[in-house]
């Protein structure tokens, strides 16, 4: 009985070995920050990047309705306030949050 069970187990325990995943891969470098790419909430978790949103949007960092927007990316929020969030000032905070990942 007891060469019964260990036979199951040993069978039980191969095609689980085989189906086994790999680590997974660790990533070279977090992807840059970006006005286009990151979203609003993961900005304003950064406190560098919180900073320079407040510089250059402090009426939409300080809105009451930013955190109905922190899945959204400022590109996406800029049809909802074209005069607030305009090309000139995303470019600036791009400016801005690429000197952030080049580390200055």
């Amino acid at each position: 009985m007891l060469k019964l069970l260990a036979a199951c187990a040993a069978l039980i325990a191969v095609p689980t070995a085989a189906f086994a995943q790999a680590p997974a891969a660790v990533s070279a470098a977090p992807a840059p920050l970006s006005t286009a790419t990151t979203s609003i909430g993961d900005l304003l978790e950064n406190p560098q990047a919180k900073a320079i949103l407040l510089k250059h949007l402090p009426e939409v960092v300080g809105s009451d309705q930013i955190e109905m927007a922190r899945g959204m990316t400022l590109h996406d929020i800029q049809q909802y306030a074209p005069d607030d969030v305009t090309d000139v000032k995303l470019a600036a905070i791009d400016a801005e949050l690429a000197k952030l990942k080049a580390g200055k």
